[in-house]
């Protein structure tokens, strides 16, 4: 999976986050534009730090704390949510419709299922009931783990992806609806 996956409809995608955006009543700066075009027209769900690093060059004044300040603006806005897929850094997915993910084992990449598998049977809710007495289930997600069509083919290396680019490896964890952490995060 290549690190910044362009969406089908990017730039449909652009503008409709552009608005909700603006209808939620978020100032609107040149920063946050750029944020914002950069986390719709990208299915890769970003993390702070490759948005930052992506976004820097063209504009050199702009700070980490800026990048991570508008992902956590639009997480509490309910324009996304971030995911703590750890032992990697935290990311950002603007697809705020119900969706599963898969997460390459190897390279890091995660992607969404568009259609979600259905809701967990009868079964899994009686013995949560059991184990979990008086807990109201928000949302119930699920993670595909495996390697992506490049790392299935590719020989394993040490991390280092088919493509050339190094990736974290990335291991089990749950959907987190904190903001992304503030700290600056350092990639491999």
């Amino acid at each position: 999976m290549a690190a910044a996956t362009r969406g089908q409809g990017g730039d449909s995608a652009v503008l409709t986050l552009l608005e909700r955006v603006r209808t939620a009543g978020l100032k609107m700066t040149p920063q946050r534009m750029a944020i914002v075009r950069e986390v719709a027209a990208d299915q890769s769900h970003p993390s702070a730090q490759e948005l930052f690093d992506r976004l820097r060059p063209a504009m050199p004044t702009m700070s980490f704390a800026t990048v991570y300040n508008t992902l956590a603006a639009l997480c509490a806005a309910g324009l996304g949510t971030s995911l703590s897929l750890a032992p990697g850094s935290t990311r950002f997915d603007p697809n705020m419709h119900p969706h599963d993910h898969v997460v390459c084992d190897r390279c890091g990449a995660v992607r969404d299922v568009l259609d979600p598998t259905p809701a967990r049977p009868l079964p899994a809710q009686q013995a949560l009931a059991k184990t979990s007495p008086g807990f109201t289930v928000r949302v119930v997600e699920q993670i595909f783990r495996g390697l992506c069509r490049e790392c299935s083919i590719a020989p394993a290396n040490a991390g280092v992806h088919p493509r050339g680019d190094e990736r974290a490896r990335s291991a089990s964890g749950p959907r987190s609806s904190r903001p992304p952490s503030k700290r600056k995060e350092s990639q491999p």
